[in-house]
């Protein structure tokens, strides 16, 4: 089957329960003679027809309508009633309580489009859509692409280019909307009215002309679509979903209240997750939702890379160091971890990967392999995926294929042991003293009995010492870590440093495990380390050392207690608080708890007293 366009007509005039959806599907085939089938998920078809022969009633079992003696040219029209849906699928329904106004937004990921309009609903199945949304007098509709007219309540689009069923959208109702351009591209926000009031436009605009900017330039390929609206909707399901130029989100980043620098973070970086799919994922789709994993890491990684080098968010690593990679770490050590390559069978299996490996340890993954293949090499390797395969379907190793040529590197065996293979590392570092010089450096890596796989790392070990009231990198050494033990040479002869810090950078995934030395400076001056990142990474060893019974959970919470005014960054001390009541509620000596959670009270109180009033301290304590 090839060359699928389609013609969509719906009429959302008919009541609050039901529809009008009327389908006309045009495409080729490479067998005449051959049968197949079209999907539809709703109360009625009332009727089908298949190159103007009619198509009899019993070919619709309820979700497919079953054609046969296909042409080389075909002509499949689907005339039937949709129902509108309060689960987050298909075209959601809501009438605002505030002022009873309706709103509609439509949800079709994985494989939901045909609730709303017939389709072969699969993301390798690729089509130009053209679309006619008929609406009660006031209502805006919203699609993927700019309306070429709407006149007397009928909004018409025209075609797109070719993409996917599931990230076609329909968004139409009473939403109040702001406008600007920048180049040539149209921007579009939306919200309820009844949220207007609370929305702000400049800051939402500003995060995605940056992030336009930056994957314009960084992927050498032009944003792909001519218009780009962000449409903040009533109870959306998910946090957001990148449909092509016709992203909606979460009413939830509208905010009726003060709300922390942490928390616009978040918001940008869904912002720019969902922006990186219009290249990563709807320009190029995955063949089938086996790489699910990596249309999703590739946006929660690149997010964070613009942020960090586009927007006031200078700090981001930091997060992700302390939520994203921390989320994985935790659900990779369960009983219930996965490889982050997943067979998905099927579609009912697509929702079960949904998870902190494909998210979180995926976008680590692909954060390390940056660093192992290099920068210059991972990003002209995406600008040659981005050429050779837009408006088509490519599976991983299409991915891997330019970034290996590029860098020379075997990305076959790396995908085998990281994309293929659960579990995560664990490294230390074992230091041969000679008086007060090293000898010999070594890097120790294990893993675990049940997933014993060791993995290739490209990360930087610091040196850290105690100078002017601050502990300071006096070096940081780059290199490949391979095998159970790896050989740090250029350690050789440098003077003993008071921390060493392995995974200087955050470069790749692992756990870590300090030296006592090292344990020692941290315990003591954690709060003067003066590079926030290398705190982030510091901070995640002690808690890799609780969760595995190397490090008591009384020394931890006295620990952070004695250290954590040194942290100014509001995700980093509302992590660490969570942290210590985690380690006395799950990892301590019960006969402990009762005196750490009134240490644990007392250091809160205190500091909620002398925060500045209604600062993001305060509100976090």
């Amino acid at each position: 089957m090839s060359d699928v366009r389609y013609d969509v007509r719906l009429d959302l005039t008919t009541g609050e329960e039901t529809f009008s959806s009327s389908t006309t599907a045009t495409f080729k085939c490479s067998e005449p003679g051959a049968s197949t089938f079209i999907e539809f998920i709703g109360p009625s078809v009332e009727r089908a027809t298949l190159n103007g022969r009619s198509i009899p009633a019993r070919a619709f079992d309820g979700g497919r309508l079953q054609v046969e003696d296909l042409k080389a040219e075909n002509k499949l029209e689907v005339i039937a009633t949709a129902r509108y849906m309060h689960d987050g699928t298909g075209l959601h329904w809501f009438r605002d309580p505030v002022d009873r106004r309706v709103y509609l937004h439509s949800q079709f990921e994985s494989n939901d489009a045909h609730r709303v309009y017939a389709c072969f609903d699969q993301p390798d199945l690729k089509a130009r859509f053209q679309v006619e949304v008929i609406v009660p007098d006031g209502w805006v509709v919203v699609s993927n692409t700019r309306e070429s007219s709407h006149d007397d309540g009928v909004w018409t689009f025209p075609p797109t280019d070719p993409i996917s069923t599931y990230i076609t959208a329909v968004v139409a109702g009473e939403y109040r909307s702001w406008r600007e351009r920048h180049g040539d591209i149209e921007l579009g926000l939306y919200c309820r009215q009844s949220l207007a009031y609370y929305f702000d436009p400049p800051e939402v605009f500003e995060i995605t002309k940056q992030g336009l900017d930056f994957y314009a330039a960084r992927f050498n390929y032009p944003y792909p679509f001519a218009k780009y609206d962000q449409l903040f909707v009533p109870e959306f399901s998910a946090g957001a979903m990148e449909n092509a130029a016709c992203v909606t989100h979460s009413e939830r980043m509208v905010y009726r209240s003060r709300v922390t620098e942490a928390t616009r973070m978040h918001r940008a970086e869904v912002i720019l997750h969902e922006m990186a799919h219009m290249w990563f994922g709807d320009l190029v789709t995955m063949r089938w939702f086996d790489d699910l994993w990596l249309n999703e890491s590739f946006a929660t990684y690149m997010a964070y890379v613009v942020m960090v080098e586009a927007t006031r968010f200078k700090d981001a690593w930091l997060d992700f160091v302390i939520s994203q990679e921390a989320s994985a770490k935790a659900q990779d050590q369960l009983p219930t971890t996965h490889p982050i390559v997943a067979d998905i069978p099927d579609t009912d299996s697509v929702h079960l990967n949904f998870d902190s490996i494909t998210y979180e340890k995926g976008a680590s993954a692909l954060k390390q392999l940056a660093a192992w293949v290099g920068e210059e090499a991972f990003f002209g390797g995406l600008q040659r995926y981005f050429r050779e395969h837009a408006y088509g379907n490519t599976e991983l190793a299409d991915f891997l294929a330019p970034l290996g040529e590029a860098s020379g590197r075997d990305l076959r065996s790396w995908s085998g042991v990281w994309l293929e293979a659960a579990g995560l590392n664990t490294m230390a570092t074992e230091l041969e003293l000679d008086g007060n010089t090293i000898r010999r450096a070594v890097i120790e890596q294990t893993a675990p009995p049940l997933h014993p796989t060791l993995r290739p790392h490209r990360l930087r070990v610091g040196l850290f010492d105690r100078t002017d009231g601050m502990l300071k990198r006096r070096r940081s050494v780059e290199l490949d870590v391979d095998g159970p033990m790896t050989e740090v040479n250029a350690l050789a002869g440098e003077r003993v440093p008071d921390l060493v810090l392995l995974n200087d950078g955050d470069l790749t995934y692992t756990k870590l495990r300090l030296d006592g030395r090292s344990l020692e400076a941290v315990e003591k001056h954690l709060r003067d380390l003066d590079d926030p990142l290398a705190r982030a990474v510091a901070w995640g060893a002690l808690w890799d050392m609780v969760r595995d019974a190397s490090l008591r959970a009384r020394d931890y919470v006295r620990i952070v207690l004695n250290n954590i005014d040194g942290e100014d960054h509001p995700t980093m001390t509302t992590t660490l608080i969570s942290r210590m009541v985690g380690a006395i509620e799950r990892y301590g000596d019960p006969h402990n708890r009762g005196a750490l959670r009134e240490t644990l009270a007392a250091g809160a109180r205190s500091r909620s007293a002398e925060a500045d009033p209604g600062g993001d301290r305060q509100l976090i304590w």
